[in-house]
């Protein structure tokens, strides 16, 4: 498949952590400031989630990316897959409606020295006048790597 073909990114990393104690910083949405790579998330706003369908605000600033010029605004994360302690996945819904459909998640594997982080970004399911845009990926898979980093750096 050719770099332009991708809708998909996926990397993996091993973090000497328990997958509930891994779990615990993903299902908070203070969490998900405290490991952001992109800059973005500013602040969050919720409880810890703990099913599908349950959501929290974030406080972004698009600015950090360059990019486009969006300044400070608010997304609703969605969640859309939950396993306690295996697995969270998330879309948003924001100022574009309707949302975008990208989503993002995390698979968590024990292992005996701890636990096999997987993080993703998705957009395959993102409609053609987004794709057009040509600003997906918005985080690019160095992005998702350098989160797995961070995460480690707060729970080992």
């Amino acid at each position: 498949m050719a770099d332009t073909d991708v809708e998909r990114f996926e990397v993996t990393r091993q973090i000497a952590a328990s997958p509930a104690a891994i779990f615990a910083v993903l299902r908070d949405p203070k969490g998900h400031v405290l490991i952001d790579s992109s800059g973005m998330l500013q602040s969050a706003e919720g409880e810890p989630v703990g099913a599908v369908a349950d959501s929290f605000v974030v406080h972004m600033d698009r600015e950090s990316l360059g990019d486009l010029p969006m300044g400070k605004y608010d997304v609703t994360v969605i969640i859309t897959r939950f396993a306690e302690n295996a697995e969270l996945e998330w879309t948003i819904s924001g100022a574009i409606q309707p949302p975008i459909k990208h989503l993002y998640g995390y698979r968590l594997e024990p292992t005996e020295t701890g636990t096999l982080v997987t993080s993703y970004y998705d957009w395959s399911q993102i409609e053609d006048r987004y794709r057009e845009s040509g600003i997906f990926p918005v985080i690019p898979e160095a992005g998702l790597k350098a989160t797995l980093g961070i995460l480690a750096r707060n729970v080992e």
